[in-house]
């Protein structure tokens, strides 16, 4: 048998992490364990146990369980069951599986039977329900996001695996087995299962020639992973284009999602770079975009152009440290009122003075006492907006 469906957990305490939706002092696990189970929206990266919680809900309260897929879902499955449990006195739990894809009409005929309890839905997905679901659906519903399991979390599971089938692992090659499964149970256990096939001692080479890279970041507690990412973004605020190449080679060799070093050069570019070269975020945001779509080997190459662009930047922090004093501020101090001509339902918007109307500026107070926040440093194109700002008030 598949070891993903082996040692897939049939209770809630067998559950592997997610202490905040099923630990002993969890609201939700309470709620089971006194047999009473609120329709449920589950969203969360991919292998977290989204599934295994329904199941594991149906075996607990001894519910008939309904899988269905909301990519074919049709409506006329969901009144068959209905149908088939009506007048009964337990509750079927319908779990519909990548629920964001239901149509508004699929969604909207499950409303009334979620509103009369006449079955328990519970729903999973990788999308946030707060955009993908209709009001209707997550007024009715409880939400609970599923997080990456940990690195403990899979070291945990793979003892356990371990202790029932007969087999060895060499220490470098469980700690890539964890790490390049990026906090997914399963596809820990599929890459386990097909190494078994191959051996029973299993080696990093023998992994490596099956996933020559890690899925996703995950969940790292190996301090070089962290070591090595921060190494990067000090070489490029240091504009060290070798020194930074190297860190991400060093990443990459090591099985690191080209996902996970785009989303650091993307932050690094606004952060460390800011107006001082603007077309740095474009770039970088671009870099994730494109890297997601194409992954390795061919992502090594965006990521190295994006970062010898980076190195090569003219860099400025000013937007940075601004927001950081902007939040400090409001943290820490009373609200200032908005003034009354800048709320557009106030009878003195009258008062506004409409800055096209004078050229595009006009002198006018648009905070309740003077703030200082933002201090241009001058380098690169914050030098042009301050030139910008300039002209623009000299017209009035």
């Amino acid at each position: 048998m598949n070891l993903a469906l082996k040692f897939r957990p049939k209770t809630l305490e067998e559950i592997c992490g997610q202490a905040h939706i099923v630990g002993e002092n969890s609201a939700f696990y309470k709620l089971i364990k006194q047999k009473e189970v609120p329709h449920s929206m589950f969203f969360g990266p991919a292998g977290t146990g989204k599934t295994t919680l329904a199941r594991a809900v149906a075996n607990e309260l001894e519910m008939d369980f309904y899988e269905l897929d909301g990519s074919s879902l049709k409506v006329d499955d969901i009144r068959k069951i209905l149908d088939r449990h009506k007048g009964g006195l337990i509750k079927p739990l319908i779990f519909i599986d990548e629920v964001h894809r239901l149509s508004k009409t699929q969604q909207e005929v499950l409303l009334i039977p979620m509103e009369n309890y006449q079955a328990v839905i519970i729903g999973a997905s990788t999308e946030n329900p707060y955009f993908v679901l209709s009001s209707g659906i997550r007024s009715r519903s409880m939400l609970f996001e599923f997080y990456s399991l940990t690195n403990n979390d899979l070291l945990a599971l793979l003892e356990r695996v371990q202790k029932e089938c007969d087999f060895t692992i060499e220490n470098e090659a469980k700690k890539y087995l964890i790490s390049s499964s990026g906090g997914d149970a399963r596809a820990m256990l599929n890459l386990l299962d097909f190494a078994l096939k191959i051996e029973t001692n299993i080696s990093l080479t023998t992994l490596k020639s099956l996933r020559p890279y890690a899925l996703k970041d995950g969940v790292s507690s190996d301090d070089t992973h962290y070591d090595l990412a921060s190494a990067m973004i000090k070489s490029l605020r240091g504009s060290d284009i070798d020194a930074a190449l190297y860190y991400i080679a060093r990443l990459v060799d090591g099985g690191e999602s080209a996902d996970f070093i785009a989303r650091r050069l993307v932050i690094f570019a606004s952060e460390d770079i800011g107006n001082a070269n603007p077309n740095a975020l474009n770039l970088a945001t671009s870099t994730l975009n494109a890297v997601s779509k194409i992954g390795y080997p061919e992502a090594r190459l965006i990521l190295a152009q994006c970062t010898v662009y980076l190195a090569s930047s003219p860099k400025s922090n000013s937007s940075y440290k601004a927001i950081n004093q902007a939040l400090e501020y409001v943290k820490n101090n009373e609200k200032l009122a908005v003034p009354k001509y800048l709320i557009n339902n106030s009878p003195q918007i009258k008062n506004y003075l409409y800055p096209h109307d004078f050229g595009g500026w006009v002198e006018q107070k648009y905070l309740e006492k003077p703030l200082k926040f933002y201090e241009s440093s001058g380098i690169g194109f914050e030098k042009t907006l301050n030139l910008w700002l300039e002209k623009i008030k000299e017209k009035s």
